[in-house]
């Protein structure tokens, strides 16, 4: 398993990866309904564009399993809201369940992290849903609740919550030991 910077041709791949961690993670929070009609070609299209136009400040991860198959990826850059102490953010991580709890999302965050850094982010905004259990992931990294609002996805009220990191070099270091104490 490595890591690396998506290109244009990993489309595909990030928008499977993107459908099917939805259906994996929302069953039973979101619209069955909506789950069942989100399209992998639609997200082809997008992630095509967003990568085409995505700048070193916006950078987009992809995890490759052994076959260099996508398996998960996760997208960063310039916080979105002026709510919140925070000036980075990450946008989205998806992981297939079938590869989760392999350190992937470490990997994923400390390849941004470290991009992040380089361009002089300080600091981290990342937004979950209130009922999606991958919320202990920020949790288990010292993430601070900094908030919460109220959204409507497919016609459902959800709770999304804010967290919050505030030194992305302690994150950095936090990532770094964790990595180094879990291969023992």
């Amino acid at each position: 398993m490595h890591i690396r910077r998506a290109e244009v041709g990993d489309a595909p791949g990030i928008a499977r990866v993107h459908i099917e961690s939805w259906k994996e993670t929302y069953t039973g929070i979101i619209s069955q309904e909506y789950l069942d009609s989100l399209n992998i070609e639609d997200r082809i299209g997008l992630w095509e564009k967003s990568l085409s136009q995505t700048s070193q400040l916006s950078p987009v991860f992809v995890a490759l399993n052994t076959e260099n198959k996508i398996v998960g990826f996760a997208s960063y850059g310039k916080k979105r809201t002026e709510k919140f102490n925070a000036d980075g953010e990450l946008y989205a991580i998806y992981i297939l369940k079938k590869y989760q709890r392999e350190k992937l999302g470490l990997k994923l965050l400390q390849a941004g992290v470290n991009e992040l850094l380089e361009h002089n982010y300080t600091s981290m905004l990342v937004w979950v849903l209130e009922e999606n259990k991958s919320l202990k992931f920020y949790e288990s990294l010292l993430a601070v609740k900094a908030g919460e609002e109220t959204d409507k996805i497919a016609g459902k009220e959800v709770v999304e919550l804010a967290y919050v990191w505030d030194d992305l070099n302690a994150l950095q270091q936090m990532v770094i030991h964790k990595l180094k104490s879990e291969k023992k």
